[in-house]
């Protein structure tokens, strides 16, 4: 506690890292307020239906990534979503369309113009994206829920809600300018550590009632302790290949008396894998018009995060996922090439084209590992939910919810660490090597 004391007191004393932090959190509570503002037509009296509705399934998700503004029927319902599958998209784009390549080439100027097509593609996902929410709305709540009605409530919610996703990309990219961390993770952070104290409330009261007693709570706590430290673990990667590979990548050669390793991890590409592979398990229940427990056939197996067939097809996404993403991010051919300018070698290896499939053999090998155990996590609120924990409360047993906040919070305080360790201050960690992501929402 001493310690702790300590930090904070360093972190007060450095002018720029004291600003940055309240400039964040004043951000944060802005975001935090606007999710109860409620769409103008509808009373927010009458949202009972909504809040039901939202209670668990693929609905329950959506609604704990937007830190429940879609239960609200608020201005923020659509939350960040919209720009993270368009931010997806353009990825994909620099892949396959050369013109995106060349952008991705041109350093800075070539970023801005990424960020504005993103936007714009933003934009018209929320327009597509935008009708399904109101149907649902008009599906969900009563006749009497709507002051407004007929197409002067419709297209003035469109563009609300358009506008209210574009004011939170604004407000994300403020932190990341002015503030600490990255702005779009720490809102999606700040939106599901929003519904864990309701969702711990809610576990509470059912032990509390007789459903295993607080014994029962206790086991799930330690249980939930033990799933975020492997997280931990899984969300920082290694810094090294395994020992076996280390040799023979390594050779012998030294750089001013330090040995060169090549950074590769066993989870090399972080939470974008599971993010990927959430954002297209969202498409049935859009296409649906969020219809939830009325929806039946194939749209119904991939509205419940609990059946077989969706976590099936989820757990295999975040494994293809997880290599197309490494694949992107870890180029073999370039480390190949960059090996051979710097004068570096594998024994045994010629330069060139066999570094290059070397390297790619090594990164499929620990690859796999990674991706099983990303899949793992990613679908133990499933499993969690089987054995008769509440639904809200699963959700924090793994998957894109808890991998986010681990994430999000080891880069954030890697940020406050660099500013104590540039001021001679001790920071949170007696090494002073807080790591994080190598990848995640903070790529986009």
């Amino acid at each position: 506690m001493k310690r702790f004391i300590e930090i904070l007191t360093n972190i007060y004393k450095i002018e720029e890292l004291r600003t940055r932090i309240f400039y964040t959190l004043g951000i944060l509570l802005v975001y935090r307020l606007g999710s109860f503002v409620v769409l103008p037509g509808i009373d927010p009296s009458q949202l009972e239906n909504l809040k039901r509705q939202t209670s668990e399934g693929i609905l329950g998700l959506l609604d704990m990534f937007s830190g429940g503004a879609f239960s609200n029927a608020s201005i923020f319902a659509l939350g960040i979503m919209p720009y993270i599958s368009a931010s997806i998209v353009v990825q994909l784009l620099g892949i396959a369309v050369p013109y995106f390549q060349r952008l991705q080439k041109e350093g800075e100027s070539g970023r801005k113009k990424i960020n504005q097509i993103t936007r714009y593609l933003t934009v018209i996902i929320l327009f597509l994206q935008a009708p399904s929410y109101l149907t649902n709305l008009h599906y969900q709540l009563p006749e009497s829920a709507f002051v407004l009605t007929g197409r002067a409530f419709t297209i003035s919610s469109m563009f609300m809600l358009t506008a209210g996703t574009i004011f939170v990309m604004w407000l994300g990219e403020k932190i990341t300018d002015k503030g600490i961390g990255n702005g779009i993770s720490l809102i999606i952070m700040v939106g599901i550590i929003a519904r864990l104290p309701y969702a711990f409330g809610a576990e509470f009261a059912s032990r509390l009632d007789g459903a295993g007693g607080l014994v029962v709570l206790l086991v799930e706590i330690l249980f939930l302790l033990v799933v975020i430290a492997g997280s931990i673990l899984l969300v920082q990667g290694t810094r090294r290949i395994p020992v076996q590979y280390a040799k023979r990548i390594v050779g012998n050669k030294q750089y001013g008396g330090v040995r060169q390793y090549i950074p590769l991890k066993i989870n090399a590409a972080g939470v974008m894998p599971i993010i990927f592979a959430q954002a297209l398990m969202f498409i049935p229940t859009i296409i649906v018009g969020f219809a939830g427990d009325s929806a039946t056939g194939f749209a119904a197996a991939f509205s419940r995060y609990t059946s077989f067939w969706y976590n099936f097809l989820f757990f295999i996404l975040i494994i293809v996922f997880t290599y197309f993403y490494t694949a992107i991010i870890m180029n073999p051919i370039q480390m190949a090439d960059e090996m051979k300018k710097n004068g570096g070698f594998i024994p045994g290896v010629k330069p060139g084209k066999k570094t290059a499939e070397f390297i790619d053999t090594i990164m499929s090998r620990i690859t796999l590992p990674g991706s099983i155990f990303l899949g793992i996590v990613a679908i133990m609120p499933a499993f969690a939910v089987l054995i008769g924990i509440n639904n809200q409360f699963a959700q924090f047993f793994g998957g894109t919810s808890l991998l986010i906040l681990v994430g999000v919070v080891l880069d954030t305080l890697q940020q406050i660490e660099s500013y104590l360790i540039m001021r001679h201050y001790d920071g949170f960690t007696k090494s002073g090597r807080i790591k994080g992501r190598s990848s995640g929402v903070t790529s986009m």
